[in-house]
C-alpha cells in the first residue's frame, strides 16, 4: 500500500471523549476515526475491521479478531466500523467486499486482507506487523508442550496437555488433531476416532488432515497384522532375511511397516526409500505408494517427511 491514505475530512482531533489507548476493542465512527485509528496507530498497531450487519462472514471474523486482540497484551487495538453507517472510509480504501481488515501503523494502512481467514492465518498477519509478535496463547503454549512430550514418547503428558488446551479452546482443531495422534501413539484407535468424529468434518487444517490419515493408516495396519505374529521375533526374522538377501524387498517392506508400528518413523521411511532406490517399480511401486501414506499420516511439516520427500524426488527424477 504505497499510496498515502487521506481520511475523509469530517473528523475531529483527539479529545477527552475519544477512547483511551488502553481500550483494545472499540467502535469507530467518522467523528472519532482520526483520533482512534489514525492518531492511535502512532502508538500501537490498529486493526480497522470494516463490517456490516448483513454480512455473515463478518460475524465469524470479528470474534476471532477480538480474541487475538485480547491476547496481544495491548500491542493491538481493534477498531470496528459499520460501513453501512460510515461508508466514506471504505470508499477511500477502495473496498470491494467485506469483511475487510486493514492494519494501520504511523497513521497509514500498511497491509490488509479480505474475507474470514482462519485464526492461524490472522495470527500470522498480526505477528508480521506486531513488534515481537503476539506470543503464544495459553492453549498454544499447552499444545507446544504436548507436541514436545509426544515427540519424546511421553504420551500421558501429551494427553493431559492436549486435553487442557481443548478446555481452554474447545473448538481448536489443532488440539483435537494432537489429541487424536496421541491416542494413536497409545494404540487406542477407537478414542482417536471419537476425537476426530467431534472435529468439523470439512475443516481442511493440515494437522487435522494428518490425524485423519494416521487413523486410516492405523486401521489398514490393523487389518494387515490381524493374521501375523509380531514382536521382536518377527523383526529379527525380517532382519535375518535381509542379511541373507539384501534385495528381498518384501522383507524390507514388512520391516518398514514394523518400524512404523513401533513408532520408528525415520527407520520406516529409510526402508521404503531403500526399496525405491533398488527397484522403484517393485510390486507396482508399492514402496512409493506406502511412502505417500506415511507422508500424509506424519504431516507435511514433519522434518522427517520434508527430508524424505527430497530424497524420493531425487530418486524418481535423477
Amino acid at each position: 500500500m504505497s499510496t498515502a491514505f487521506e481520511p475523509p475530512q469530517n473528523h475531529e482531533p483527539h479529545s477527552a471523549d475519544s477512547a483511551p489507548l488502553g481500550d483494545s476493542v472499540i467502535d469507530v465512527t467518522m467523528e472519532n476515526f482520526m483520533a482512534d485509528v489514525i492518531e492511535a496507530s502512532q502508538a500501537q498497531l490498529v486493526l480497522l475491521d470494516l463490517w456490516a450487519p448483513w454480512c455473515g462472514p463478518c460475524k465469524q471474523l470479528t470474534p476471532v479478531l477480538e480474541k487475538l486482540t485480547a491476547q496481544s497484551d495491548g500491542a493491538v487495538r481493534l477498531a470496528k466500523m459499520n460501513i453501512d453507517e460510515h461508508p466514506a472510509v471504505a470508499q477511500q480504501l477502495q473496498v470491494q467486499s467485506i469483511p475487510a481488515v486493514f492494519a494501520f501503523k504511523n497513521g497509514q494502512p500498511v497491509d490488509g486482507f479480505m474475507g474470514a481467514l482462519p485464526e492461524s492465518e490472522i495470527k500470522k498477519f498480526l505477528d508480521k506487523h506486531s513488534d515481537g509478535g503476539l506470543g503464544a496463547s495459553p492453549a498454544e503454549a499447552l499444545m507446544e508442550t504436548a507436541a514436545e512430550a509426544l515427540a519424546a514418547g511421553h504420551t500421558n503428558d501429551a494427553l493431559e496437555c492436549y486435553a487442557a488446551a481443548l478446555e481452554q479452546e474447545p473448538g481448536n482443531v489443532q488440539a483435537m488433531a494432537g489429541l487424536a495422534q496421541t491416542h494413536l501413539a497409545m494404540g487406542d484407535a477407537a478414542m482417536a476416532q471419537a476425537v476426530l468424529d467431534a472435529a468439523p468434518p470439512h475443516d481442511n487444517d493440515p494437522t487435522l488432515a494428518a490425524a485423519r490419515a494416521a487413523l486410516a493408516l492405523a486401521h489398514k495396519m490393523a487389518e494387515k497384522n490381524a493374521d501375523k505374529q509380531g514382536g521382536e521375533d518377527a523383526d529379527a526374522a525380517l532382519l535375518a532375511a535381509l542379511e541373507a538377501d539384501p534385495n528381498n524387498h518384501q522383507a524390507r517392506f514388512d520391516l518398514a511397516l514394523a518400524h512404523h508400528g513401533a513408532g520408528r518413523r525415520e527407520a520406516a521411511l529409510d526402508a521404503l526409500l531403500d526399496i525405491v532406490a533398488r527397484q522403484r517399480d517393485w510390486h507396482e511401486e508399492a514402496a512409493r505408494k506406502q511412502l505417500l501414506e506415511f507422508f500424509d499420516a506424519y504431516g507435511a511439516q514433519d522434518e522427517l517427511v520434508i527430508a524424505a520427500r527430497k530424497r524420493l524426488s531425487s530418486l524418481l527424477f535423477s
